[in-house]
């Protein structure tokens, strides 16, 4: 993994979602169209907190995330979310 140019402020993180399943636990194949959004992903960077909300994840920590949580966003080809840290839900 090449290192990261991106460094998240304050209280906020980035992470990586992990991949869309592409079938179901029966083996029916899911078309694009139908594929829900992950919410579940990969912590790949952190800020540095603030006084009154320290940071309390880690790179490399699978977390669970708010379906609609996060803002998008495209670098060298991969895509990212990044949120702030109490958008995030649990620690997996």
């Amino acid at each position: 993994m090449s290192k990261l140019s991106i460094k998240p402020l304050a209280d906020r993180v980035l992470i990586e979602p992990a991949a869309a399943e592409t079938k179901t636990s029966s083996g029916i194949i899911i078309p694009d169209t139908a594929k829900e959004k992950p919410q579940k992903g990969t912590v790949v960077a952190v800020g540095t907190g603030t006084k009154e909300h320290p940071i309390t994840v880690a790179v490399g920590d699978s977390v669970l995330y708010g379906k609609y949580a996060g803002t998008e966003l495209q670098h060298e080809g991969k895509d990212y979310l990044i949120m702030k840290e109490s958008d995030l839900l649990a620690i997996v």
